[in-house]
């Protein structure tokens, strides 16, 4: 006959399993005074609007404050920075909130899925965390609740920092080895220049508009006869001749538009390499100098089409084949 147990009897050598509504001991009543703010960000609305289990995940943890104490009147949800880049506080109205209600004492944890969802830049991540320390802020993501005035996880949550902006560094540079290696083989196009348009195989093709052909064509042959960019302006404007645009975004995208000349758009004709039928790639450097937090697009300057990195000549259509480059 075989001896069974009590069932009230518990074995030595078994341990409970912990209950998930414990809550830890680092969240002391002075925590649970203050407000719980779940941190919610994607990095592009791409991500917002295809990433949907991401961002079911990230408000979730709203449910996790509760469980750890917090009435759910004092969980703050942050999310007005759903599609914006973490490499950067500049833009990011939610981020400077969240420092603003640590700054006033108001915050005694913040949550978020992962630390690269807070910040992707060590000078951000930093001065949450210097925050966090002076006001006894808590942090948690999926791996666990943090002390930034402890020194084991005020390590831990540095390199978590650390490892965050190399991510970002990765994935950068594996998006440009790509890119780089589609424009070596003229592939990798972006907006199609004035007089050209871009077929759905990706690849460029003069606009099949007649008259959009002939003003392009007239723009060089009244260069190379009056020798300046302000005098084709004026030969341009004079004769009542507009230039086509087709716009890249908005709602009359991709259609024909007759605006008034300007300076700046017939240099940019008479400096780019396609009319010549040379594709270059890189006629756009990055100056870190110039750059303006916040603002993508800014800190360009044009380069020279032999200082670009990639240019192959008779690549695509051309207007014109000697090429008439300004210096």
């Amino acid at each position: 006959m075989i001896k069974t147990e009590p069932a009230s009897k518990v074995r030595p050598d078994v341990i409970p399993e912990e209950s998930n509504w414990a809550i830890p001991a680092k969240i002391e009543p002075h925590h649970l005074d203050r407000l719980a703010v779940v941190y919610v960000r994607q990095s592009s609305p791409q991500q917002v609007l295809e990433h949907r289990e991401s961002t079911e995940l990230q408000y979730n943890l709203r449910r996790k404050a509760i469980d750890w104490g917090w009435p759910s009147e004092r969980v703050l949800v942050i999310d007005e920075d759903q599609g914006h880049s973490g490499s950067t506080a500049a833009g990011r109205a939610g981020f400077q909130r969240l420092l603003a209600e640590v700054s006033l004492d108001h915050v005694g944890l913040i949550l978020g899925i992962e630390m690269s969802r807070l910040a992707r830049s060590c000078k951000d991540w930093h001065q949450l965390l210097e925050l966090c320390g002076v006001f006894g802020t808590l942090l948690a993501d999926l791996d666990g609740l943090y002390n930034p005035r402890e020194y084991n996880d005020r390590l831990l949550l540095g390199l978590k920092g650390t490892l965050s902006e190399a991510e970002l560094h990765i994935i950068r540079q594996r998006m440009s080895q790509g890119r780089m290696n589609k424009a070596k083989r003229g592939e990798l196009f972006n907006h199609a220049p004035l007089g050209y348009v871009r077929l759905p195989t990706g690849q460029m093709a003069i606009d099949p508009d007649e008259q959009v052909q002939d003003v392009v064509r007239l723009i060089f042959v009244q260069f190379e006869q009056l020798g300046s960019i302000n005098a084709v302006l004026w030969y341009l404007v004079r004769h009542e001749i507009k230039l086509p645009i087709r716009p890249h975004s908005g709602a009359n995208r991709g259609r024909l538009e007759w605006h008034r000349p300007n300076r700046q758009t017939l240099r940019n004709i008479l400096h780019h390499p396609i009319y010549a039928g040379a594709y270059a790639w890189g006629r756009r450097a990055i100056d870190p100098r110039r750059k303006i937090p916040g603002r993508p697009s800014t800190g360009r300057t044009v380069v020279a089409p032999e200082e670009c990195a990639v240019l192959l000549k008779d690549r695509c259509p051309a207007y014109r084949r000697i090429p008439v480059i300004l210096s």
